[in-house]
């Protein structure tokens, strides 16, 4: 008896093909059949006039900040997400050694200022990995690593620093993580140069894992940072993930194309690499890391205080005057830039670092500087600084995959708090409504492939991101007229359309119908020694 049968959709394979009218059935959590699956079931779904793929795999997340504290993961599997990979940007919650834990919940204070930080190795962490509705793949976050090793130091490792690096990484890749992230544009993942990044490749190549890479520079030397990640996939011969490729800034705006075209150049040359990118013109930052690196040098207290010396201001206000804002290029005016999330000074959440200045009377730079100060450098911000056209070239790109570096949150509870960005709820039927079925960039197969199977190539899952018999059962269900993103900036809290989207994690119903079920299937996902993850 099959325990799910799902009669009359149209399926998509997520392989690219288009889609064919059929059955699917489920037993043991595994897809047993596809085409005419005949035969009794303990539940039967009536799929007629709905599409059904492989559910989406969200390549770029940060949501172990918040799967802990909200295990049911509402907008991301809201979304079809069905599948993970947190720990990106350098930034992972392990491994935390002994008298450095209050030195890590520091440091991602802006990006995790809920989740209960504790003393733990990297096989620790995954081991009691609490139980969710979707499944988790890990990193261990090169930032976090040099964190352990050297704090805040601006500069290259001694031997014995970058060995015990070393030995941190191979503690987490033995255990399972399925690469390491750097955050290669903010302190102190900005201090490394180019030796440490490849020694570190070098591991990774020897564990058969993947590199995912914040680029160096998103805005003006954009470029340079992908000639950079390209230049690791060729030394080390290890898989590259470009994440949340965008070309901020408006002096940057066109340079997709280029860049895309360098992605290319790598692959014909043989070399393994990939982008993705979510479908939104502003992106999410600590506050902190809009600002010249050498601000955050010691670490956020040493931060602070550097930040009420009036030189300090100064110096700050001429580097964002000749380069523009770190890491996001020139922006048209402080109006581009929101305060989402603010743990100290939640009232402020929604307003833009002009209006504060202006309620003050004040330079911009002395209010962001005011500010930071008083929210104990944790604030969170959104930044208006990407082209509509960069981001119709990279939905269109078959390079670019889909991410939407976001948390999995929800409009209730402590993770329901300030505004965060709208792509935490609606990056996935943002691209199929706003891009497929409105702007026709790119056909709907072509667009699951994207979600799905080219995602799973990429990070090698042996068994996920195909409707393919004996694969993991990880299916969503939904209506390609009628799944639509709701979330805005002024009201992100929203999840999309469609009354009937249906995701099955595992074999197990987690929404029927747009009601999330309470169930918690999800597995934490390992890499094996082959290097295939499952």
């Amino acid at each position: 008896m099959h325990d799910i049968l799902i009669r009359g959709g149209t399926l998509f394979d997520g392989a690219g093909n288009p889609g064919v009218r059929g059955d699917l059935a489920i037993v043991g959590g595994r897809i047993a059949a596809i085409g005419e699956a005949a035969g009794p079931a303990r539940k039967t779904i009536d799929a007629g006039g709905l599409a059904l793929a492989p559910g989406f795999i969200d390549i770029k997340t940060h949501s172990d900040f918040t799967l802990p504290i909200n295990p049911k993961a509402e907008s991301k599997v809201r979304q079809g997400v069905t599948t993970e990979i947190v720990g990106h940007c350098g930034f992972s919650a392990a491994p935390a050694l002994p008298g450095k834990v209050a030195l890590l919940k520091d440091y991602l204070s802006p990006s995790a200022p809920w989740l209960p930080f504790r003393e733990t190795s990297f096989p620790d962490y995954l081991a009691s990995f609490p139980a969710t509705a979707v499944n988790a793949g890990m990193l261990v976050g090169h930032n976090t690593l040099r964190l352990m090793v050297m704090g805040m130091a601006e500069r290259a490792p001694s031997d014995a620093e970058l060995q015990q690096m070393i030995a941190l990484l191979e503690d987490a890749l033995g255990a399972g993580a399925l690469g390491l992230s750097s955050g290669l544009f903010t302190p102190p993942g900005s201090y490394a140069q180019a030796p440490e990044m490849i020694a570190l490749g070098h591991v990774l190549k020897r564990y058969r894992a993947g590199y995912f890479t914040h680029l160096r520079d998103e805005s003006n030397k954009v470029l340079e940072a992908v000639a950079e990640a390209i230049d690791v996939a060729a030394q080390c011969g290890v898989h590259v993930e470009i994440v949340h490729f965008k070309c901020s800034g408006t002096d940057n705006w066109g340079k997709a194309t280029k860049a895309l075209a360098m992605i290319a150049d790598a692959k014909a040359r043989g070399f393994d690499i990939d982008c993705d990118a979510y479908p939104y013109e502003a992106g999410s930052n600590p506050l902190k890391n809009l600002l010249p690196p050498w601000v955050q040098a010691g670490g956020v207290e040493a931060m602070l205080a550097r930040l009420v010396a009036p030189e300090t201001r100064e110096r700050i206000r001429a580097d964002i005057a000749r380069d523009g804002l770190n890491n996001w290029g020139r922006i048209a005016s402080w109006d581009a830039v929101t305060i989402s999330i603010s743990p100290h000074l939640p009232q402020f959440s929604g307003r833009t670092i002009a209006s504060l200045a202006a309620a003050q009377a004040a330079d911009p730079i002395d209010a962001l500087c005011d500010y930071l100060i008083a929210d104990r450098g944790a604030t969170r911000v959104l930044v208006a600084s990407i082209a509509e056209d960069d981001i119709r070239t990279l939905v269109a790109s078959p390079h670019a995959l889909v991410g939407s570096d976001g948390n999995c949150v929800a409009p209730y509870g402590v993770v329901g708090q300030g505004l965060p960005h709208p792509r935490f709820y609606g990056t996935f039927p943002r691209v199929l409504s706003r891009y497929v079925r409105e702007r026709k960039v790119l056909p709907l197969a072509a667009a699951l492939h994207k979600m799905t199977g080219a995602t799973a190539r990429a990070l090698k899952l042996k068994d996920r991101g195909l409707l393919r018999e004996d694969y993991c059962a990880d299916i969503v269900i939904f209506d390609p007229d009628d799944f639509v993103d709701r979330a805005t900036y002024a009201a992100p809290h929203q999840f999309p359309s469609g009354a009937r989207t249906t995701v099955i994690v595992n074999g197990t119903l987690v929404v029927e119908n747009a009601i999330h079920t309470g169930a918690l299937p999800g597995r934490v996902l390992r890499r094996d020694a082959s290097g295939a993850v499952g």
